[in-house]
């Protein structure tokens, strides 16, 4: 098989981040996800730099293992060939702001008409009802307005933003997973069904601990830093030449000898966990005047083999693609360029390992309107004269 989605097909309108991101799971676990875009769409329109050979990164990194066709969508024949793609479809995704698509005629009534069998996927900001229904939203307004952000950062610092764009990252993963549930409601009850994710609602989903504290005590959480609020030492600790993270620590005494210092195992103020964490800033200046006399390698050898605390070194982007642990497990691969470019690109692989239909990280990003003839004459039966003769019309490139 080629992957556990093989035979699934996905018509793909995503854009930007947050909607390819969630058809690229798809893809990486074998459905053939077609990419819906406009004739008229230059190379470079297609994504935010850095451009690589004229490539746009950004859309090469949410975009591998799809295919590529483009159709006007404004005209009545371009709207025909959108139904007749969707009749053979078993997913339709969009992330356009709600009514977007019922404007153009192709919104789930519509499509439904067609495949009553079809899961349309719709990604937005806000969802597809509610006072802010009708709201743009961009990552950072998604971690904003889901509470994320009010999370993160210094204590007595302002919010800050998640440094990957987990608001559009993470409304993709929870749209992926709302489509595999679809697509087993359908094998039970043989209808398909429209699915609603928002942005701001997966990042409510994200502050669950946060939002039970406040259930519970009416306590209101707020920025840590590095801190947890539950947890003490939890955080990084700066080496003489790097970070780690010393976290969870389940034998209190065991660790201080480790480190050599046996006088914080007999200190009031570091005695349980509670005491730890009502002394958090004395605690983590005794720790980091410690740490930071050894190498990071230097205290993995130390502290690691003991088992007494989670330990990890805070890897920049750069070491990545030089941990032993990443490449035996096959966490980046290279990607070949598209247009028959020289070269590749290192791109993360699927984290999803599954031992009998493994994921397959291979194909490169769709090239603008590279596949249409193809996708046409599989899907619809079209010929290529037909095809060419679209392409002519200006409905299709």
């Amino acid at each position: 098989m080629n992957g556990p989605l093989e035979g699934i097909r996905v018509l793909d309108f995503t854009w930007a981040l947050a909607g390819p991101f969630a058809t690229m799971q798809l893809a990486d676990l074998g459905a053939e996800v077609v990419k819906v875009e406009y004739p008229e769409t230059h190379e470079k329109e297609r994504g935010f730099g850095p451009y690589h050979d004229g490539i746009s990164t950004f859309f090469f990194s949410a975009n591998r293992g799809k295919k590529g066709i483009a159709i006007d969508l404004k005209t009545e024949d371009g709207k025909a060939l959108v139904k007749r793609l969707a009749r053979r479809a078993d997913v339709v995704a969009e992330n356009f702001r709600p009514g977007t698509m019922d404007r153009l005629g192709l919104g789930y009534s519509a499509l439904r008409e067609v495949n009553p069998r079809l899961i349309y996927a719709a990604l937005s900001g806000f969802g597809q009802t509610g006072p802010y229904s009708a709201m743009a939203a961009v990552d950072a307004v998604a971690q904003a307005m889901g509470g994320t952000l009010s999370l993160n950062g210094e204590a007595d610092g302002p919010p800050m933003r998640i440094g990957v764009s987990i608001g559009d990252m993470a409304g993709g993963l929870y749209l992926a997973i709302g489509i595999l549930a679809a697509l087993r409601a359908r094998d039970i009850t043989g209808e398909g069904q429209l699915l609603d994710v928002a942005l701001m609602e997966a990042q409510i989903a994200l502050c669950e601990n946060a939002i039970v504290r406040h259930s519970a005590s009416a306590e209101a959480p707020t920025r840590q830093g590095s801190r947890h609020p539950l947890v003490a030492p939890f955080g990084p600790y700066e080496t003489s030449d790097g970070w780690i993270v010393i976290a969870n620590v389940k034998e209190w005494e065991l660790f201080c000898a480790i480190i050599g210092r046996d006088d914080m195992a007999l200190d009031e103020r570091f005695l349980t966990n509670r005491a730890r964490l009502e002394n958090v800033d004395s605690l983590e200046s005794e720790l980091a005047s410690v740490i930071a006399t050894r190498t990071t390698s230097e205290w993995f050898a130390i502290i690691e083999p003991a088992n007494v605390c989670a330990i990890g070194k805070v890897n920049t982007i750069a070491d990545l693609f030089e941990d032993p642990h990443v490449a035996g497990r096959r966490m980046l691969v290279d990607i070949p360029m598209p247009y028959g470019k020289p070269g590749t690109l290192k791109l993360p692989n699927s984290p999803v390992h599954l031992s009998g239909t493994p994921a397959i990280v291979a194909r490169t990003m769709p090239e603008h309107g590279g596949d249409t003839s193809g996708v046409f004459a599989d899907w619809l039966g079209i010929s290529a004269e037909e095809t060419a003769e679209l392409r002519a019309r200006g409905i299709v490139k």
